[in-house]
C-alpha cells in the first residue's frame, strides 16, 4: 500500500491519443487568463473604492445627510404610528388616553387662553423658549 504513484501506473492512465489528462487544453488557459484579467480589474476597482467613496461623500455631504435625516424621520414616524396602533389595540387604554387629552386641553384653555393677562404670559413663555432654542438676536449681535 504505497501511496506514491509509480511512473508505469501513471503512463497507463494516459489517453489513447497520448494526451496527458493533467495538462489543460489551450482554451482553458485562455479562459483562466481572462478570469485573471477580470480579477485584476475587480481588485483595482475595490482597492480604489475607499478613496472614491470618501471623495464622493466629501463632495455630496450635505445632500446625503439631508436624505438620511428625511429617511430617519420617515422611519421614526412609522415607528411611532406602529406603537400608537399597538397601544390603541389594548382595551380601555385608548379611551383613557382620550380622557387625559381632553383634561389637559381643558386645563390649558382655562390656564392660558381665557384671560388676556394669561395669554400675554403664554406669549412671553413661548418667546423665552424660542430664544433658548434658536438663540436671541440681541445675544448674537453683542458677541
Amino acid at each position: 500500500m504505497n501511496p506514491e504513484v509509480k511512473e508505469s501506473e501513471f503512463s497507463a492512465s494516459a489517453d489513447i491519443n497520448g494526451d496527458d489528462p493533467l495538462l489543460l487544453p489551450a482554451s482553458t488557459s485562455d479562459a483562466s487568463q481572462q478570469w485573471r484579467q477580470v480579477g485584476e480589474k475587480v481588485y483595482s476597482f475595490l482597492s480604489g473604492l475607499p478613496e472614491y467613496l470618501s471623495e464622493f461623500f466629501g463632495e455630496y455631504k450635505r445632500p446625503i445627510i439631508t436624505l438620511g435625516l428625511i429617511f430617519g424621520g420617515i422611519v421614526g414616524v412609522k415607528l411611532v404610528l406602529a406603537v400608537l396602533d399597538a397601544l390603541n389595540d389594548i382595551p380601555l387604554l385608548a379611551p383613557t388616553f382620550e380622557l387625559v387629552g381632553f383634561g389637559y386641553t381643558a386645563w390649558f384653555v382655562y390656564r392660558y387662553l381665557l384671560r388676556a393677562s394669561n395669554r400675554q404670559e403664554l406669549v412671553q413663555d413661548i418667546e423665552t423658549l424660542k430664544d433658548q432654542v434658536v438663540g436671541s438676536i440681541n445675544s448674537t449681535t453683542k458677541s
